[in-house]
């Protein structure tokens, strides 16, 4: 066999006392440790962040090897959501559109983006309101509540201001529902410093980074479970946004850190 395929004796004998080469060795202890960050993570990890969790534990290897290893073992992050799609239409003029898709902001509490999303449960709809900076895409008030009232809107909004404290004005942007056009929102707004700021109608892009929370919170926690009660769902929803999101999952838009982490590093605390 071994004048047939060309190889010698010695080299033939010492793979059978060693089969496994050191890459391969090594290959395997980063399958353990990629599938510890992987599981640890919900399973909603990619390549890219698993990668900087393994750099940050000290281990050098590059981000194509871990791809490499996650696509052979079959490790594959939960798929998102297609893009939603939008009709144009004309300005229901409550607030104009100061962001205009200008998702980015210098400071801290310099802008922030709130929605409502629905969350399904055995017992009915329950209807989460979310407020983010745009600066390290932290939520920062967050609002649960059975029925879709403007309470829901104002109570994440107290909660980011009484959380943040902001010194300067902040624009805050939403879409047009008819929470965010209600007298009751347009005082509140006017009473404590902020600056309003709406989407055209039906474009969601003009919100696109609280949409993408959104898509994340499907995708990552609410989509793989079927929720008996509302009070299981808000547990777990808090679990994923004050938990895992804010202080553990990795942002790609603030250089893949965790937005907690983020801000820490930018105010030198």
């Amino acid at each position: 066999m071994c004048r047939v395929l060309r190889v010698h004796r010695s080299g033939f004998y010492a793979w059978l006392h060693i089969p496994e080469s050191n890459r391969a060795k090594e290959n395997n202890r980063l399958l353990t440790m990629i599938r510890e960050s992987f599981q640890e993570n919900g399973g909603v990890y990619g390549s890219p962040r698993i990668h900087r969790d393994l750099r940050e534990m000290g281990i050098s290897c590059g981000r194509n090897r871990v791809a490499r290893i996650m696509r052979k073992h079959k490790i594959r992050a939960l798929i998102g959501y297609k893009k939603p799609k939008f009709k144009s239409g004309k300005l229901s003029v409550v607030s104009p559109n100061r962001l205009k898709q200008n998702f980015n902001a210098m400071t801290a509490d310099q802008v922030w983006s709130t929605d409502i999303t629905y969350i399904r449960t055995y017992e009915g709809w329950l209807y989460l309101a979310v407020v983010m900076d745009h600066y390290s895409r932290m939520v920062v008030g967050w609002s649960m509540k059975t029925r879709l009232k403007r309470d829901l809107v104002l109570d994440a909004l107290l909660m980011a201001i009484w959380r943040r404290k902001p010194k300067n004005e902040v624009i805050v942007h939403s879409d047009q529902g008819s929470q965010y056009g209600s007298d009751d929102w347009i005082c509140f707004c006017r009473d404590h410093n902020i600056n309003t700021s709406m989407s055209r109608r039906g474009n969601c892009y003009d919100n696109a980074a609280i949409e993408s929370f959104f898509g994340s919170l499907k995708k990552e926690r609410i989509k793989r479970k079927i929720y008996p009660t509302r009070e299981m769902a808000r547990a777990d929803i808090f679990d994923y946004i004050e938990i895992f999101y804010n202080r553990k999952r990795r942002h790609s838009h603030v250089g893949n850190v965790r937005p907690i982490e983020f801000e820490m590093v930018k105010s030198g605390s």
